[in-house]
């Protein structure tokens, strides 16, 4: 079984098709792709930490970073996760992701993803100001998500994706495929990840659009295909504290997206008797560069039922300002 899952990952980096099923890793194309909401990260641990967490993540968040970390969840039967951002332009993204344990070995996840701007005033070349009308953009993303514990150190994940974009009147959906692997090397509770996310065709958006033109109206209901913005992942991390009352957790991970240039992530993660989480991470080679490290806490607190988990994460972008990230986790035993 780990013999074929290395052979498909040798398949995925080295093939390439015309659909882009497999997509070619190597050059930078930006804004190449639609959908550019599958993009954003959907928890506060992560922006604290950079989005150094490939390695790491252990929570229903992995269900973005890496599947395979769903293994790694805490020891309840249900684990759920509830996280809300304000975005820039008044824009929020909200997002659920709930993984079930079945047995020893096997988990399950759910997740649904939203992004949205509310009305927004239509305007044209031809009408600046506003066309008297109000429009929608909305995005919405639903996913399943099954992973397994192979051995003791290594484990898998993936996920299946429905993934939904509409401006206006104009539509698209598109099907998409996750994968991930995690392993525990041992040495000073180092880990490794590798995930590959977004891969899937692409798709022709459905709909009309009104234009105006020197010689009146014109209707489109033909448009091009596009993309889904795939990525590579891969990352590790180590504890060089690693007590009863301390650990310290530093992460470095490298980002591989088929329509932008690469970055590389650095974080860290303090906790103390494993209840209160001090976080701070850095991106490089982002296009819009962090003017500060990230950072963020986390509270845990053990309760009769199981345990919550509250997490902050704050980000700034030097030219769109700050970003504030909320995040609660709930275990159920």
């Amino acid at each position: 079984m780990v013999k074929k899952l290395f052979i498909l990952l040798f398949i995925c980096l080295s093939g390439s098709l015309n659909a882009q099923i497999l997509p070619t890793f190597g050059n930078s194309r930006t804004g190449g792709s639609g959908m550019q909401f599958l993009k954003i990260p959907n928890d506060a641990r992560s922006t604290a930490m950079g989005g150094a967490v490939v390695g790491i993540t252990n929570d229903p968040s992995a269900m973005f970073w890496n599947p395979a970390g769903i293994t790694k969840v805490d020891t309840g039967r249900f684990n759920i996760q509830l996280s809300s951002t304000r975005y820039y332009a008044n824009a929020t993204g909200n997002n659920f992701g709930m993984v079930y344990r079945s047995g020893k070995y096997r988990y399950f996840g759910f997740q649904a993803q939203s992004l949205n701007f509310g009305d927004m005033q239509e305007t044209t070349e031809w009408q600046p100001y506003g066309t008297g009308r109000n429009v929608m953009v909305s995005n919405v993303m639903l996913g399943l998500s099954y992973a397994q514990v192979l051995t003791d150190n290594f484990s898998f994940g993936v996920n299946a994706k429905w993934a939904y974009e509409g401006i206006a009147d104009v539509r698209v959906n598109n099907v998409l495929f996750d994968l991930g692997l995690i392993y525990n090397v041992g040495l000073m509770h180092s880990k490794f990840g590798v995930s590959f996310s977004n891969f899937g065709v692409n798709v022709a958006p459905t709909g009309t659009v009104t234009m105006l033109k020197l010689s009146g109206d014109q209707i489109n209901q033909s448009f091009a295909q596009i993309s889904v913005p795939s990525a590579f992942r891969i990352g590790g991390a180590f504890d060089p504290i690693h007590s009863r009352l301390h650990t310290l957790t530093i992460a470095a991970q490298l980002n591989h997206p088929t329509d932008n240039n690469e970055t590389f992530a650095l974080g860290s993660e303090y906790s103390y008797k494993n209840l209160l989480f001090l976080r701070s991470g850095y991106e490089l080679g982002s296009d819009e560069a962090f003017s500060m490290p990230t950072t963020g806490f986390g509270l845990a607190l053990n309760r009769n039922f199981g345990s919550v988990r509250c997490d902050y994460g704050f980000s700034n972008k030097s030219r769109l300002g700050n970003l504030h990230r909320l995040t609660l986790s709930i275990c159920i035993r």
